[in-house]
């Protein structure tokens, strides 16, 4: 750890700030302004879409600007946005609501990228320690997000609208620690220089396919689950204050083992910490079926959050195995597109499901991308074959 990657996790963490209290309130805000209960997340579908479309932008400028100015433009973003969301609520206006959301996306899209700047602040042999820590500055967001949004529920007399205003400050806050982090020198491509290999190419790689599989597969089946989680809380009766606390600990159990997991990654490899995310996936679904009680949604969310963990630091450490220098923005930007176009679809299978099938629907229907990634890790166990750079 040095000051440049402690700064780059304290980003990191503001970021989940945002996150969490996006999808602590966003749910219940669609559901109190939605013309209909199953669009109720819709606004938490919007801002993943907003990241699906950002992605490929956000690699363009990225390659053109650098890793500073694109994630200083991605923080102005998320300011405005903020404001844009509270005035929404303010008008009760749903569809201005839906549409900031979307806009916001491309912070979104510019934040997922600080778990791949984080390997450029440190030695190569340490990369895989610099990528899970930057992911466990994350816990900041455990604590900050659901209590951020509790504490600011009932600041102005529309319920949440001072939450979105307090994210205006929190996105200010990060503008100012990443100003401190000096990333490498950054150089535009040459005119005529060597472009490197095409998304295509690069995908003839069995383990560009599998990082990505797992990557966007695992982010989703958390979204599915966590998105839907406040609905399904309130539906069972459960206080907002409950909904908060299961969030807490669910993004806990998502970037504390970042403190350990690119030590385990380092010794076990990146193959079998995801198989263990796998398993940890299935256990998840077990307890969520095992009753609705405050403490059966805890303990399922947190186990849920621990088995992202390891599919997603695994999924990233195999895939920065997978590109050349000159090829990262081209490979990380298709990356985080289908990451983001996964979530886009569980976000709003998440809002319809949990109003029209409930809970356990939902939670048997997860079973289902959770296998995907354990058969294609099986696959490319067998293959032996873990990208080539």
């Amino acid at each position: 750890m040095n000051r440049h990657l402690a700064l780059l996790a304290l980003c990191q963490g503001l970021f989940l700030t945002n996150n969490v209290t996006f999808i602590a309130i966003n749910g219940l805000v669609g559901l109190a302004l939605a013309p209909v209960g199953w669009m109720a997340t819709l606004p938490v579908t919007g801002y993943v879409v907003g990241g699906a479309l950002s992605a490929p932008l956000v690699a363009r400028v990225q390659a053109r600007w650098g890793r500073r100015r694109s994630f200083q433009l991605g923080l102005l973003v998320a300011m405005l946005t903020a404001a844009w969301c509270a005035w929404a609520i303010w008008r009760q206006d749903f569809w201005s609501l839906l549409a900031a959301t979307v806009v916001a996306g491309f912070y979104n899209a510019n934040a997922q990228l600080y778990r791949f700047a984080g390997p450029e602040l440190v030695a190569p042999q340490k990369k895989e320690m610099a990528i899970s820590l930057v992911l466990g500055g994350g816990i900041i967001g455990a604590f900050a997000g659901p209590n951020l949004a509790s504490a600011t529920r009932d600041w102005l007399a529309v319920p949440f609208a001072g939450a979105y205003l307090a994210l205006i400050g929190v996105a200010a806050l990060a503008l100012v620690a990443l100003s401190f982090i000096e990333f490498p020198p950054h150089q535009a491509p040459a005119p005529g220089a060597a472009p490197g290999r095409s998304v295509r190419e690069l995908a003839q790689q069995p383990a560009f396919v599998v990082a990505i599989l797992a990557g966007a597969l695992g982010y989703g089946v958390m979204n599915l689950l966590m998105a839907a989680t406040p609905i399904a809380m309130a539906q069972c009766q459960h206080p907002f204050s409950a909904a908060a606390l299961v969030l807490e600990w669910h993004v806990l159990g998502m970037f504390v083992p970042g403190f350990f997991t690119g030590h385990l990654i380092k010794r076990w490899g990146a193959v079998p910490v995801m198989a263990a995310g796998v398993v940890l996936n299935a256990a998840c679904v077990a307890l969520a079926l095992s009753g609705v009680a405050v403490m059966d949604f805890l303990w399922a969310l947190l186990v849920l959050g621990v088995g992202w963990n390891f599919l997603f630091t695994g999924a990233t450490t195999l895939f920065t195995t997978t590109y050349r220098p000159e090829e990262k923005n081209r490979a990380q930007g298709a990356m985080d597109t289908v990451m983001f176009s996964v979530m886009a679809v569980t976000s709003f299978s998440s809002g319809a499901l949990i109003t029209t099938q409930g809970w356990t629907w939902l939670n048997l229907g997860s079973l289902l991308p959770i296998a995907a990634v354990g058969a294609a890790l099986t696959w490319l166990a067998w293959r032996g074959n873990q990208g080539v750079p």
